[in-house]
């Protein structure tokens, strides 16, 4: 047996001669190369060309040329004259006679009965028997590869193993696989030769002399292949066939290695094609197998990562012969090339140290340091992820480049980052003494030379705050922290045992960082500049937030309210993520002492002068802004996030005794809540969460700065249509001064087209632009209430000034209220403030009373209203909760030892509150329909509040005023039109109050029934039922309303439910009026002459309302009817009055409603008297409510019989 070291390969240029069928290099082989490639050549001469080219008729004569001196050409021609068509057949046949015997080796078909070994027979046959023995032996292996379920076997064969006839059968093999592809598919045929000796040369052969079959054959064993080759000898053999064909041919060597990764087989086969890669060009940074290693261990494919680590994890226990061996070798070949040459296992001492320098001693080249970063994750992987077990060497040639000084670059300071958290994520690098005083020695030149880094390499992130945050971590006892610190700083998710670093915790907090230290130089260090999310890695904030959170600075006194006050004001967008939390943790150590026994020991709060100089050129003021927009939206987070904690916190900041300032409501009014807020709106993608924790803080703090009117008329201001007007606007428009805008105001009217035109210029500067023009409109609203003034100008004004409650409402509210102060306050020159108003709501309505019938500036008016009623509730509900808890803890002191007192005042406060509350909610709401009344000028031009009841439903048939008797007298009223219909400023300032009313009564539906029970004027129930929609709520308590003993309340109440059930003709309303007409029948019979009269005089009207939306209720109101009638008879039978005529037509009335009217609706057969009020006026009361039960009757016939 030839002896595998003999066996020549076809080399890759003649590979790639015949790939490409360069017959000129073909020329150029050697015979012994030539010799390997004849079985193509020979058949590439005879074989019938498809190329009929002149330059192939060229190229085939110099091939033939080429053949006509070698001797075996004759032999290779001899075996292309066998009829390879009988050949198959019989090979068919005898396939199917195996497949039969069930694969025993039988007779054989091809083959005759050997009388001699296969070697001698195959040197005495034929050409024909030489094929038959080849194509018989070639066929039992690979039917015994198909039976052999994926266990490799090696087959011994004569014929593949005779050193003397491998080129001969060789050439058969080729012959026949290219005259029988079909019954010899080339990728069988490369599986079975793997089951030989010297298959791998064959198999190369076999490829050479069909080129283009290369990628189908390796795939083809890759698929085949093992998922770990190197812990079987099918795999290895495998893995050196592929290995062999990628040296004969290089260029493919990288889309083999590709298939490899792709199907997760063969990972040694991927490791020796990395080793065997030669580039044309050599990468300087990091070498190919760095790269292929890295990229399987790092990569987001999981099974990948999971298939190769496998691989080393085995692969250490084999012999060192093996692939994994090798490279291991190899890697540690190129992390020993680049370590300094000065790097050895002794320590130096100081004093070379200080000679040395941060670059003098064991310094790393600067175009090493790439690619020691490279090779420093490389080996994290292996070790962390793979399970690498480094040697002794490897182990002490790691530590020597992790503590080399790499110069200071921002390579440089990655790749000290990374030897630091390697450091900590495999502390048993550290084995020896001299090992550990070496790492020592290293982090202490990381914390001298950290500042010279950061401004050397002109990076924000250095190590020195890794080390710093790691330091704070080791105090803090927070080691999972640290674990996922350094995942994160390596890039990979390491498992790291916590006690594995109890070391490198004794050696930071021992020897290197106490915790003194730590506060100490973390508040010296620098703050970032324009710090926001585009800078990653760890930064100075990160450290203070650490330090924050374990309440360092507190225990050691060190002040940080200074450096992070520069922090916030050295930020920009996307804002930093790191941000909000720190100013969350700074927060609450200002409020929360670090210890119960030591209650001062907190940090100091911002300044209110240091919180001022942030917003002195905010909203409005042109120019280059001193802070970002960032920065003073993160000061305005941290007062309201302030003020907020700190009221949750009273409880037990008084059980402490502790009582932290709160920033002053001077301060509050001069920052530009809403105007930051709206910008940023505009800016949520920048700003993280902190435009959401921002909304929500307002919420609850100040709700009158988030009115759903307000959103929506954001939208009108801010939305497409304004900001198209805006972009229509030349630049060279004319602009007007607020000097100009209020001389216009001042000589109104006759400037009033002047002032039109100022105001329409205004409408399309946006909100912010008009912020310098504030002042100016509000100080001259008074001057709008004068007659004449066009209601163009009063409507521009009313938009204006919506536009400006989008960005400064508080502000804006303010001066308005002053300036539409009567003007005999205006005289003696009270000004009122925002803590008054928030304190006395009610100022809004102290108005000068002109405003009531200016439609514009009243919905103004109703507007801060709204918003101050808000206010006023979280002003109160902060005061309390301010207040309160120390009280509370006052009164616990002074009355200790008496159950049951602590808790006593402060429930007498909450319900005073609220109690104060509902008083000036319901006190708005009076004044409010008090105002919808019309005034004494206004009822002689004929304005009536039933006018809108009736212009939505129609007259009212039993509508009438008290004393009016008959149809003609109530049809008279009913006919009478208010001069100036609807289209006047009462009913206007009506429907802006009723849609206030309607959102308070939604708000709260308590409100709602303290007003009713507060009663109204009755002439204002047709408005407020007609345009308040959600006072149907009133149904609900219209039984408790009539369940008082007031009869005016339940008078009220009765003329409420006529209205409603004429509006709102429900069930719920049909059995409350029922329950009204029971109510009234009892107390007709518990009354007293006088009460009687005073009662029903008011409330008969309303049983026509009942009959008029419920018909069935009529037997019901007939007989209370009558029955009143019966009662008033009864009371003057012993006067000399006619009233027994009047009980009868009542009972005819009730039995027979339809006879009173003619069939033809003509006159009614019982004529009644027609009586003045003044007749009326001097009779009997007990008369006059008889006369009114027969007219009430009348109009509920007549109605009845006018709705049919």
């Amino acid at each position: 047996m030839i002896c595998f070291a003999r066996l020549q390969f076809v080399s890759p240029y003649a590979f790639e001669a015949m790939q490409k069928v360069d017959v000129v290099r073909l020329a150029a082989l050697s015979d012994p190369e030539l010799r390997l490639l004849l079985p193509c050549l020979v058949r590439m001469a005879l074989c019938a060309p498809a190329d009929q080219s002149q330059s192939w008729a060229q190229d085939k004569k110099l091939i033939l040329r080429l053949l006509s001196g070698v001797e075996a050409v004759n032999s290779i021609v001899a075996l292309l004259s066998v009829d390879f068509h009988a050949l198959e057949q019989d090979a068919r046949k005898e396939q199917q006679l195996r497949h039969k015997a069930g694969g025993s080796n039988g007779e054989s078909i091809l083959v005759s009965q050997l009388q001699h070994g296969l070697t001698l027979e195959f040197e005495h046959s034929d050409p024909l028997r030489r094929l038959r023995l080849t194509l018989s032996e070639l066929l039992a292996i690979m039917n015994k590869v198909v039976d052999s379920n994926g266990e490799f076997f090696l087959k011994s064969s004569e014929l593949f193993e005779s050193p003397v006839y491998l080129e001969e059968v060789a050439d058969v093999l080729c012959i026949l696989q290219a005259e029988l592809p079909s019954l010899l598919p080339i990728i069988d045929v490369a599986e079975a030769l793997l089951h030989v000796r010297n298959g791998d040369w064959f198999l190369c052969l076999l490829v050479a002399n069909v080129p283009d079959s290369f990628s189908e054959v390796c795939r083809g064993l890759i698929k085949n292949g093992e998922r770990q080759d190197e812990e079987s000898v099918g795999g290895r053999r495998r893995t050196e066939a592929l290995r062999q064909l990628c040296q004969m041919n290089p260029s493919q060597a990288l889309n083999i290695r590709a298939m490899v990764v792709e199907e997760c087989h063969l990972p040694g086969l991927g490791v020796a094609l990395t080793l065997d890669y030669k580039p044309d060009t050599a990468d300087e940074a990091v070498s190919p197998l760095v790269s292929y290693v890295s990229g399987l261990l790092l990569g987001t494919n999981s099974k990948v990562r999971t298939w190769f680590s496998m691989f080393i994890r085995n692969g250490q226990q084999r012999e060192s012969s093996s692939v994994l061996w090798q490279m291991r070798r190899q890697l540690l070949l190129e992390l020993v090339a680049i370590l300094p040459r000065s790097r050895s296992t002794h320590v130096p001492n100081d004093g070379d140290m200080e000679e040395g320098g941060g670059s003098g001693y064991s310094g790393l080249r600067e175009e090493y340091v790439v690619k020691a970063s490279a090779l420093l994750r490389l080996y994290c992987a292996l070790m962390g992820i793979a399970g690498l077990r480094p040697t002794d060497e490897e182990a002490e040639q790691l530590l020597q480049l992790m503590t080399s000084r790499p110069p200071a670059t921002p390579a440089g300071v990655r790749f000290v980052s990374l030897s630091f958290c390697k450091l900590l994520a495999f502390p048993t690098l550290v084995s020896t003494p001299e090992q550990e005083q070496l790492m020592v020695m290293w982090l202490s030149w990381m914390i001298k030379e950290e500042e010279y880094f950061e401004s050397a390499a002109g990076v924000s992130a250095s190590f020195g705050e890794m080390l710093l945050l790691v330091a704070m971590y080791f105090h803090s006892n927070q080691l999972s922290s640290i674990i996922e610190l350094v995942c994160s700083t390596l890039g990979m998710k390491i498992a790291i045992k916590p006690s594995s670093l109890s070391k490198m915790k004794t050696i930071f907090t021992q020897e290197i960082f106490t915790e003194q230290v730590v506060t100490a130089h973390a508040v010296r260090v620098a703050v970032t500049n324009n710090l926001s999310a585009n800078i990653t890695g760890f930064l100075p904030i990160h450290c203070i937030y650490q330090l924050l959170r374990s309440r360092a600075f507190t225990k050691h006194k060190v002040s940080i309210k200074d450096w992070i006050y520069r922090q916030l004001c050295e930020t920009t967008t996307p804002i930093h993520t790191q941000l909000i939390p720190l100013i969350d943790a700074y927060i609450n150590s200002i409020l929360t002492p670090a210890s119960k026994a030591n209650p001062e020991a907190t940090n100091q709060p911002i300044t209110e002068q240091e919180i001022l100089n942030v917003f002195q050129s905010s909203a409005g003021v042109r120019g280059r802004q001193r802070y970002s927009i960032t920065t003073q939206l993160l000061i305005l987070y941290y007062i309201l996030s302030y003020e907020e904690n700190l009221l949750a916190s009273t409880k037990q900041l008084a059980l402490m005794q502790r009582k932290p300032k709160s920033y002053s409501a001077a301060l509050m009014d001069q920052i530009p809540i809403k105007y930051l807020v709206t910008q940023a709106q505009g800016l949520q993608q920048e700003l993280g969460g902190l435009h959401s924790a921002l909304l929500r803080l307002l919420a609850t703090n100040y709700p009158h700065l988030c009115l759903v009117e307000d959103w929506v008329c954001e939208e009108e201001v801010t939305g497409t249509l304004p900001l198209l007007r805006r972009m229509m606007l030349p630049s060279n428009t004319c602009r007007y001064t607020q000097s100009q805008l209020h001389q216009a105001f001042q000589k109104l009217p006759s400037s009033s087209p002047r002032l039109m035109r100022i105001l329409e210029h205004l409408t399309l500067l946006s909100p912010g632009d008009l912020i310098p023009y504030a002042e100016a409109l509000t100080a001259s609203m008074a001057l709008l209430l004068e007659p004449a003034v066009p209601r163009r100008i009063l409507q521009t004004l009313n938009k204006l000034w919506m536009g400006l409650n989008t960005v400064m409402p508080r502000r804006l509210w303010v001066m308005t209220v002053n300036a539409l102060q009567p003007s005999a306050k205006l005289l003696r020159q009270q000004r009122y403030t925002q803590n008054d108003l928030m304190v006395d709501p009610l100022i809004v309505l102290r108005c000068d009373q002109r405003v009531y019938r200016c439609p514009p500036l009243m919905d103004i008016v109703l507007h801060m209203l709204n918003g101050y009623l808000l206010a006023s509730k979280a002003y109160l509900h902060s005061h309390l909760k301010e207040t309160a808890d120390f009280d509370r803890q006052s009164q616990t002191v002074s009355n200790l030892g008496v159950p049951g007192q602590p808790d006593t005042p402060e429930v007498t406060r909450e319900e005073l509150k609220n109690a104060l509350l509902s008083a000036q909610d319901s006190a708005a709401v009076q004044i409010l329909l008090e105002v919808c009344l019309p005034t004494s000028e206004e009822q002689q031009l004929g304005a009536n509040t039933e006018s809108l009841l009736r212009s939505i439903r129609g007259p009212l048939p039993g509508k009438s005023k008290q004393g009016s008797l008959g149809p003609s007298a109530r049809g008279s009223v009913e006919d009478t039109e208010p001069e100036g219909g609807l289209l006047s400023d009462l009913r206007e300032v009506q429907c802006l109050i009723c849609c206030l009313l309607h959102q308070m009564f939604i708000a709260d539906p308590n409100i709602a029934k303290l007003v009713h029970f507060q009663g109204y004027p009755q002439a204002l129930l047709p408005l407020t039922v007609a345009g308040i929609p959600s006072i149907h709520i009133c149904l609900d308590f219209i039984p408790e309303l009539l369940a008082q003993p007031q009869l005016e309340k339940q008078i009220f109440a009765i003329q409420l439910l006529s209205y409603l059930c004429t509006q709102y003709a429900l069930p719920k309303s049909l059995s409350v009026a029922r329950l009204a007409i029971s109510v009234m029948g009892t107390l007709l019979t518990v009354l007293t002459r006088a009460k009687r009269f005073s009662f029903f005089m008011p409330i008969l009207p309303c049983l026509v309302a009942f009959c008029q939306a419920f018909p069935p209720l009529y037997d019901d109101v007939a007989a209370l009817l009558v029955q009143v009638g019966q009662v008033c008879a009864s009371d003057v039978a012993t006067k000399a009055r006619d009233i027994d005529p009047l009980i009868a037509r009542l009972q005819y009335l009730k039995e027979k409603p339809q006879g009173v009217v003619t069939p033809g609706g003509g006159s009614s057969k019982l004529t009644l008297p027609q009586r003045t009020a003044e007749e009326l006026g001097g009779t009997d009361p007990d008369v006059q409510l008889c006369y009114c039960v027969e007219a009430t009757f009348m109009d509920i016939i007549s109605s009845t019989l006018h709705g049919l």
